[in-house]
């Protein structure tokens, strides 16, 4: 990795499901590095399958390795010529992804766990079926939280002072929508079928963290920053501690910009899949200069972004 100044300070984002599509892996793969590490770890989060047009990308169990595979695929196709991040940040399963970038945990490790991951969630999706996520905007959050419990549902994530995720019964979410609107808000139904982040989860929590305390951690070259407590983490009990309970606590994602503000943070790249997370930054905190690889054509552009980003 290069190093650049030492007033430049480089936040890594990670996406979570929203923005994967089939043609994801193709910039990183368009390095040595990059395709190399694209064919080991598409290989295992697809578990015998093959992407095509007919693959179910959406689909949780395919979703979660996937979107791994590709944000740790683009870090190992830019990562010769990229600075050393400060910081670390993954929304949702990228939380998974941001260990990876720091090095706590080997790719291929990263990979099966968000196998592992979908596949508990999915089973609390099958023991409390009819689950859904919608995204609702444009109400205070406080608002929302008292139309949530009106309808059973539960905020899941928080990604703005007038914008969240929450998750419930699909079965109620006609009656929450409406709500929404006629208090003057928006809202999108996700194409996902579990109640992330919700205590429709919570039989997860255990397995998993059990699951990450058999895993071997390294030492982390960048601190993480996890999403329900949006602190920095540096150990493996910290680490383990966050990744298993956010699966049925809200992340407090604006809480995290904010962090990854006040820690001194001078510019963000997203790594991909998608832009979302580069986007909600960039309206928070407008003084980070912030792009998503999902903004360039080739890797040549990207170092050279980030060439000038950190003088």
């Amino acid at each position: 990795m290069t190093s650049y100044g030492a007033q430049s300070r480089l936040l890594l984002l990670c996406p979570g499901q929203g923005g994967q599509h089939a043609t994801m892996f193709d910039l990183a793969r368009s390095s040595p590095a990059g395709q190399d590490a694209s064919a080991l770890l598409t290989d295992l989060a697809l578990t015998g399958l093959t992407l095509t047009g007919d693959t179910d990308i959406y689909a949780n169990r395919t979703a979660q390795p996937l979107i791994v595979a590709a944000t740790l695929s683009m870090w190992a196709a830019i990562r010769e010529f990229a600075p050393t991040p400060a910081l670390v940040a993954g929304y949702s399963i990228g939380e998974l992804s941001a260990y990876g970038i720091a090095d706590a945990l080997q790719p291929e490790t990263a990979v099966r766990l968000a196998a592992e991951r979908a596949q508990l969630m999915d089973e609390c999706a099958l023991a409390l079926p009819g689950q859904t996520l919608m995204a609702i905007s444009g109400l205070a959050l406080s608002r929302v939280a008292s139309l949530l419990a009106e309808h059973a549902f539960y905020m899941s994530i928080e990604n703005a002072d007038d914008a969240c995720i929450a998750g419930g019964p699909a079965a109620s979410a006609a009656e929450l929508e409406a709500a929404v609107h006629a208090a003057g808000g928006r809202s999108t139904r996700l194409p996902v079928e579990v109640a992330s982040h919700t205590r429709y989860m919570q039989a997860a929590v255990a397995p998993f963290a059990a699951a990450l305390q058999r895993t071997e951690f390294q030492t982390m070259s960048a601190p993480v920053l996890a999403g329900i407590a949006a602190i920095t983490v540096n150990t493996k009990t910290q680490a383990v501690d966050q990744l298993s309970h956010q699966l049925a606590e809200t992340i407090h994602w604006s809480a995290c910009m904010d962090a990854a503000a006040e820690a001194g943070v001078t510019y963000a790249l997203e790594l991909g899949p998608g832009a979302a997370l580069s986007r909600m930054l960039q309206s928070r905190h407008p003084h980070i200069n912030t792009r998503s690889v999902a903004d360039f054509r080739t890797l040549d552009g990207i170092r050279k972004w980030l060439e000038r980003a950190a003088e």
